[in-house]
Parts: structure tokens; C-alpha cells; sequence
């Protein structure tokens, strides 16, 4: 029996979530840390911002003599190549994920989409239709959050409930959650979820500088790259492996 890909979608309609942000470190840990096989398939127009840091990252990786050796280390441990990422228009994009997955030397478990932030953008609706899952990002500001709930709330009620796609589940996720905020607040606002009749995985993930430690000249540890694994160093206190896991949980349900 032939094994399924499954289609994920990292997706909201608000900036500055950490929606491609997330789609980036789920593909790092679980290709580069857990051992499974993905692509992704950056249909963010125009910015491609996925596409860009893979060029930024294999510009440092040829040029730097630190970073060069990290992934030829990488590499020879692993005995796998770097993820592969494809730019794609929306309307394309179940398109390009199969052609991914017909001329991978391996089979895939998992191909992420990075979708435009507009539900009305050409071929949207369409395209998340066909995902397995979707994760929605939100926050705890009141415009973020209205417009997440929307957003979810319309593909709930035009996609999952009638069974016009495939997707199996749309779970929300908190992000970029300040410490000093998380409680009586949450709750509320967990209330009126549950109302709309949407679910919300149990981790959250903190604000915290260390998510945008990319590859630079400064040799720091790295915690979001598309060709090097995160520094474990950096793991711990931020709820990623917690988040990775639960994930799993969720996708191998069904």
C-alpha cells in the first residue's frame, strides 16, 4: 500500500502571526530532527518569503566557512539532502505538491503550503479545500484575533462541515504568547472558541527573541533555518518540541 503525503497548511488571513514562521521550523524539526520526509510549496505571493531564506541560507552555507561545515556535518549524519521547496502560484499549487511528491528518490510524509494572507486571493479557498490539516496561528489582540476566528470560522463552515475537501481537521494554535498576559484572558477568549465550535491545540508557544535567530555572520545559535537544523540549545523553554509532538498526535489520529 502506497503511503499517504499528507498536505498541512500553516494559514491565516492576519500578518505578523508567525504564520510562515511556523511553516518553517514544523518542516527544520520534523525533516531535520525527527526523521521524516518534506517539502514545501511557497505560494506566498510576492514576497515568497520561504523561497527567499532558502536562498539566503545557501548563500551563507557555500560562503561561510562556519556554516559550511555545519552542513556538510549535517549532512553526512543524516544521510538525507536539505528539504525541497518550491515556488508555486495558489491556483498551482496542489499541482506543483504532486510533482513533488512523483519525483522524490523517497516517499513523503509531509508537503507544507505557505498560502497567501487573503482568503479572497485566486485560488485560496480552493487549494486549502485540499489540505489534511490546517493550523491557525492567533494572538491575543483583539483585531488579530476577530479576523483569525473569521477566517477559521469560514472554512469550518464552508469546507469541513458540509465535506465539499479534504481536510480532516483545522486546529488553532497560540502564538507569540506574553507570559505576563497568559490566564484569566485566555480563558474568555477560549470560551467564545469553543463557541464557534473551533478547537485549539493544547500548546502555546511563547514570544520570544530567540524564534528569529536565522543564519548570520554573527555565528549565533540558530533556531530558523531551512537548511540547518535548530540549535537544541535553544529548544528548551520554547514549547516547540511540545508543539511538534502534539502535532504528530493530531496528524496520525486519522
Amino acid at each position: 500500500m502506497k503511503k499517504e503525503t499528507l498536505f498541512i497548511a500553516v494559514a491565516t488571513q492576519k500578518g505578523g502571526v508567525g504564520k510562515t514562521a511556523l511553516t518553517v521550523l514544523l518542516s527544520s524539526y520534523l525533516h531535520y530532527l525527527k526523521g521524516y520526509r518534506v517539502a514545501v510549496v511557497d505560494c506566498d505571493y510576492p514576497q515568497y518569503s520561504i523561497n527567499g531564506m532558502r536562498e539566503r541560507d545557501k548563500k551563507m552555507v557555500t560562503e561561510d566557512a562556519h556554516y559550511k561545515s555545519l552542513f556538510y556535518k549535517q549532512s553526512k549524519a543524516l544521510s538525507k539532502k536539505a528539504y525541497p521547496i518550491e515556488v508555486s502560484r495558489t491556483a498551482e499549487a496542489i499541482e506543483t505538491a504532486k510533482t513533488l511528491i512523483n519525483e522524490s528518490e523517497v516517499p513523503l510524509d509531509f508537503v507544507f503550503f505557505d498560502l497567501p494572507g487573503t482568503i479572497n486571493a485566486k485560488g485560496v479557498l480552493s487549494t486549502l479545500s485540499q489540505m489534511d490539516y490546517i493550523f491557525t496561528p492567533i494572538t491575543a489582540d483583539r483585531m488579530v484575533l476577530e479576523s483569525s476566528l473569521e477566517y477559521a470560522a469560514l472554512i469550518n463552515e464552508q469546507i469541513i462541515t458540509t465535506g465539499k475537501g479534504k481536510i480532516k481537521d483545522l486546529f488553532l494554535l497560540w502564538n507569540l504568547v506574553d507570559a505576563r498576559e497568559h490566564g484569566h484572558l485566555y480563558e474568555v477568549y477560549e470560551d467564545v472558541i469553543a463557541e464557534l465550535g473551533l478547537q485549539i491545540m493544547k500548546t502555546s508557544l511563547p514570544d520570544t527573541k530567540r524564534f528569529r535567530h536565522e543564519i548570520t555572520t554573527e555565528h549565533r545559535p540558530i533556531f530558523r533555518s531551512t537548511l540547518l537544523p535548530i540549535d537544541k540549545r535553544l529548544i528548551r523553554g520554547s514549547n516547540l518540541e511540545e508543539f511538534v509532538e502534539e502535532f504528530l498526535e493530531i496528524v496520525k489520529s486519522k
